[in-house]
């Protein structure tokens, strides 16, 4: 008898056709230094369970040209608050569209996601993306 897979396709790409909000970006006037923005107090939502996940998000990245507005990136993280995404699929996007804003030199995504369950998870991206 074959087994009804409990996580589906569906499940797997839920959160990522989201219209997530631009993130604003302001003229970077140094080079060679890093920034790195903490979110200690990040939230999301089980696409399976609904229930809510919780963790320390951090973005560290060099800037090229452009830097990210800390006001924008805290109305951008604010949009998963309440939407169903994976936690690797939520770094993985953030560090898309970190990428997509500023075109940094580099950018690191970590999630430290809280144990549910009894266990945690940490999910790093980093760009440029390795092939």
């Amino acid at each position: 008898m074959a087994k009804t897979p409990r996580y589906t396709d569906d499940h797997a790409k839920a959160g990522l056709n989201c219209a997530f909000p631009d993130i604003e970006t302001w003229p970077n006037q140094f080079a060679a230094y890093e920034i790195l923005i903490d979110d200690p107090e990040f939230t999301s939502v089980c696409p399976k369970t609904g229930l809510p996940d919780f963790g320390v998000l951090t973005i560290r990245y060099m800037p090229n040209k452009r830097c990210l507005e800390l006001k924008s990136v805290k109305e951008y993280l604010f949009c998963y608050r309440n939407l169903g995404i994976f936690q690797e699929n939520i770094v993985n996007q953030v560090l898309n569209d970190v990428v997509k804003a500023c075109a940094p030199v580099w950018a690191e995504v970590k999630g430290d996601f809280r144990p549910r369950g009894g266990i945690s998870t940490v999910v790093t991206a980093r760009f440029p993306r390795k092939k």
